[in-house]
């Protein structure tokens, strides 16, 4: 039996008569009449009496039509397991993310993405890069926003927004005063540097050199949250990117953009041999908003 007859069929059971299962298909009921004989003629059994007016069916139709109710209840099933899907639903998202982005950039995007889809579950862990690879590549991970661009065959990245660097400072700094910051501005007060192992102390390091600036570091950390920390108590001023000068904004320290600072991309980054979710690609819509949203808000 093909479809068609298989939903005639289920039609006349429920019906009771050729007339109203026609009516319920909207079609004629010769043609009703015409389907029914020729289930009847390929399967070689005989489905229905007629006596009176009336269709009886036979036990062999009774037992077809038990089969063909399993097949319906497994089609409905279908329909509401896609639409679940289509709603969130039974859906979970793994996403991991750069330190500087997972303090208020990407928990704004999973906040946006929980409230269009309140029934997903959602995993969310800042990493450094080198982990974000090895969780990406054993599909550990459905999706990761990253601020270093992330060279592997498994991997596919695109960007979605840019960071700079910025200077940060406590609060009542002279350097408040400024609307941007000049590099001799920052570069000539008291530093808090990076570790010159790390990428923010690479980039930097990188950046005064082709300014011809020396500065004059006493206090060294490892990432860009303590540095905003060690400013905010006083121990001098940093150059950190502006994600985590914005993330780490308070009423003990303030920023301010440095000029013609070079811009970096971030990415959003997938494994390569999996298509991307639903959820993972309203996640990365939800990111690349946040960010501009974080941009305006704290420019």
């Amino acid at each position: 039996m093909n479809l068609r007859q298989i939903e005639v069929f289920r039609a006349v059971m429920l019906a009771g008569s050729v007339t109203d299962a026609a009516r319920s298909l909207h079609v004629s009921q010769p043609g009703i009449s015409r389907m029914l004989s020729h289930i009847e003629l390929q399967l070689g059994l005989r489905l229905f009496e007629r006596r009176k007016g009336r269709l009886l069916a036979t036990p062999e139709a009774q037992a077809l039509f038990a089969e063909v109710e399993q097949v319906y209840r497994g089609v409905a099933r279908i329909d509401d397991c896609a639409q679940a899907l289509k709603d969130g639903k039974m859906l979970t998202l793994r996403v991991l993310c750069s330190p500087s982005t997972g303090l208020d950039m990407v928990p704004r995007a999973l906040t946006a993405l929980g409230e269009e889809f309140p029934s997903a579950r959602i995993y969310f862990e800042v990493l450094l890069a080198r982990e974000m690879v090895k969780r990406l590549a054993a599909h550990e991970a459905d999706v990761a926003i990253s601020t270093l661009a992330i060279d592997d065959p498994l991997l596919s990245s695109r960007p979605i927004g840019q960071w700079t660097l910025a200077g940060v400072f406590p609060r009542g700094h002279a350097l408040e005063a400024r609307r941007t910051l000049a590099p001799a501005d920052i570069l000539k007060e008291r530093m808090i540097s990076f570790s010159p192992d790390t990428p923010q102390g690479r980039i930097i390091a990188d950046w005064c050199v082709q300014h011809r600036l020396q500065p004059d570091a006493r206090v060294e950390v490892r990432a860009g949250q303590s540095a905003c920390a060690m400013a905010a108590a006083g121990a001098g001023v940093a150059i950190v990117d502006d994600l985590t000068a914005r993330g780490c904004m308070t009423d003990r320290l303030s920023f301010r953009p440095i000029r013609n600072a070079p811009s970096f991309d971030i990415f959003a980054v997938t494994n390569e041999n999996f298509a991307a979710s639903l959820l993972a690609n309203r996640f990365v819509a939800h990111a690349q908003t946040a960010l501009r949203q974080l941009k305006k808000e704290r420019a």
